[in-house]
């Protein structure tokens, strides 16, 4: 279970990204954040930030027009 879910149903590019980005300064060092997107375009965006910022994408999944990321926060 994450420490922390992050719904960003009907919001496009980069509103989920800039939402996670706040959202996982409250989130401690190892700690997870979930995030539920419905735009397409958050699969790429979301394995590039976490690229770029060190975090860790555990786990991206797609169920029914719903994208599930699981973050672990680096610190």
């Amino acid at each position: 279970m994450a420490d922390k879910t992050l719904d960003a149903k009907g919001l496009n590019c980069p509103l989920p990204i800039l939402r996670a980005k706040k959202t996982l300064k409250d989130v401690p060092a190892g700690g997870t954040l979930e995030v539920l997107s419905t735009d397409p375009g958050s699969v790429a965006d979301f394995a590039a930030f976490c690229k770029t910022t060190g975090n860790e994408l555990v786990e991206s999944a797609a169920d029914g027009g719903v994208y599930r990321f699981l973050i672990r926060h680096t610190g």
